[in-house]
């Protein structure tokens, strides 16, 4: 995987500072382009390593192989999966409304 180091640098830097997932987790959203929903899995994945994966998957009730998968580059995880990571990661999804200037 040639984006190894990017990804163990941002796993380092989540590991350091947990609260920078809810800045990271927020611009991966707003990715608003094609590739978006890639930014939001690896997010989320740099997320759960930093955390460990294993521990988030047990804490979300999902087998450590299917996060791995749901997670990855071609993962599609369900709205339940993406919810049980993320609560089990300590986050939550908040919806806002657009501002006039994005509609």
């Amino acid at each position: 995987m040639k984006n190894r180091p990017h990804d163990a640098a941002v796993v380092e830097l989540l590991k350091a500072d947990p609260e920078f997932a809810n800045e990271y987790l927020a611009a991966a959203l707003e990715a608003d382009e094609p590739g978006g929903q890639a930014a939001l899995l690896a997010a989320l994945r740099h997320v759960a390593e930093a955390q460990g994966m294993a521990a988030v998957a047990e804490r979300a009730g999902i087998p450590r192989e299917s996060l791995y998968r749901a997670l990855g580059p071609k993962g599609n995880p369900t709205a339940k999966t993406l919810l049980a990571v993320l609560g089990a990661a300590g986050l939550h999804l908040a919806v806002t409304r657009q501002d006039s200037a994005h509609a």
